[in-house]
């Protein structure tokens, strides 16, 4: 006969016990404040920020081309972030791309080309800066280990 106790495990629900608080405390990041993880609102701003510049820019030089206006959203990623660490939109949004070198340490310095390249080329796509982890970061950022931070 089928106990309640057998079916306890399934109905008490998932066990949440290793789960963390917020998000970035598992990276050993603050909860709120400077350093702490950005939100979506801030990359929200910054993109809309970043695409807006970049079709102004196309819409001049290239009368507004769809890919045109990527390939100089490509650039501004892959210059701005791999040597500065920030975009202008994450600049006007007070938020910037640090390294993750060790778990519980991030490193507060720019990215780095390469991580620029691959993040750049993967948001592009889309697709990997939708979907997260609960720290919210995209698939671009856990490709290169980096962290989008509040200034």
């Amino acid at each position: 006969m089928v106990d309640r106790k057998d079916l306890g495990s399934w109905l008490s629900g998932p066990d949440t016990s290793h789960l963390s608080k917020y998000p970035g405390e598992r990276l050993g990041l603050p909860q709120s404040g400077p350093t702490s993880i950005a939100r979506a609102g801030r990359r929200i701003l910054a993109l809309l920020i970043d695409w807006g510049l970049c079709s102004l820019i196309s819409y001049f030089l290239f009368q507004g081309a769809a890919l045109a206006t990527l390939g100089i959203f490509l650039i501004e990623q892959v210059v701005l972030v791999g040597t500065l660490g920030y975009s202008i939109g994450h600049r006007v949004a007070g938020i910037q791309v640090v390294r993750q070198t060790q778990p519980g340490r991030p490193v507060f310095q720019p990215a780095g080309l390469l991580a620029g390249v691959v993040r750049g080329l993967l948001l592009c796509l889309l697709i990997p800066a939708v979907i997260t982890d609960p720290d919210h970061r995209g698939l671009h950022d856990r490709a290169m280990n980096t962290v989008l931070v509040r200034r």
